[in-house]
């Protein structure tokens, strides 16, 4: 039986399109998001970009400022602890979940996203890396069986995105390999069923990823007051 999918609305492709050009850094920290420029860009209504906004302020991406326009949500140290901490909550919790329920195509399905992410790494294709870990931490979230979580980590997801990009622009090499490492510890702890080793493991990349970007918002920051 095919399952039917409807087609992504016109204000999800306008937010999708923005959340892009903030993960991967072409919109900075605080930086106005002009409605008119981007409507023309696009070449779509400002009702289309406004709406494309609000969806995206959901996703912790934007903040729509009454009377003053949409801004670029702040990457400081509040803003990535405070994700990388309930991630780490989320994913521990699923992730006993998926210890325990499993199916064999489960693991077919993780063990295929390694490989391929092992592919990006060989030729440092990093955008395609980046794309494929996510993929890869939503296909363990398959037994999360809870609404709320889901929903949440959809909206936490491009946040997500955004961290990791900053960390592998100042630090791919070891990001990669610290990427790679994690997910074959992980998925070998699943295999096991191992609840209590894969939470270990959670925690302590949660953890890493965490530094990791901070270091990296720490060398940005180094950057701009040399070059001012």
């Amino acid at each position: 039986m095919t399952t039917f999918k409807p087609r992504e609305t016109l204000t999800e492709q306008v937010a999708r399109h923005i959340e892009n050009l903030i993960a991967f850094g072409q919109f900075s920290s605080g930086q106005r998001i002009y409605e008119a420029a981007m409507a023309r860009q696009l070449d779509v209504s400002h009702g289309s970009i406004r709406e494309g906004l609000l969806l995206l302020e959901k996703r912790h991406l934007v903040k729509n400022v009454p009377r003053r326009g949409a801004f670029v949500t702040e990457l400081d140290e509040f803003f990535v602890r405070s994700l990388y901490e309930v991630l780490e909550l989320y994913l521990c919790h699923t992730g006993r979940k998926l210890c325990r329920h499993w199916q064999p195509e489960d693991m077919e399905k993780l063990e295929s996203l390694y490989e391929r992410m092992n592919e990006c790494y060989q030729k440092r294709d990093l955008m395609a890396f980046l794309e494929l870990g996510i993929e890869y931490t939503q296909a363990s979230l398959a037994y999360a069986d809870n609404y709320f979580i889901v929903s949440a980590i959809d909206d936490l997801w491009p946040s997500a995105k955004r961290c990791a990009f900053v960390a592998f622009q100042h630090a791919s090499h070891r990001v990669l390999e610290d990427n790679l490492s994690h997910m074959r510890e992980s998925i070998d702890a699943i295999r096991d069923r191992d609840e209590d080793r894969l939470t270990e493991i959670l925690q302590r990349y949660a953890g890493q990823q965490c530094g990791q970007v901070l270091a990296s918002l720490g060398q940005q920051t180094k950057g701009h007051h040399a070059a001012t």
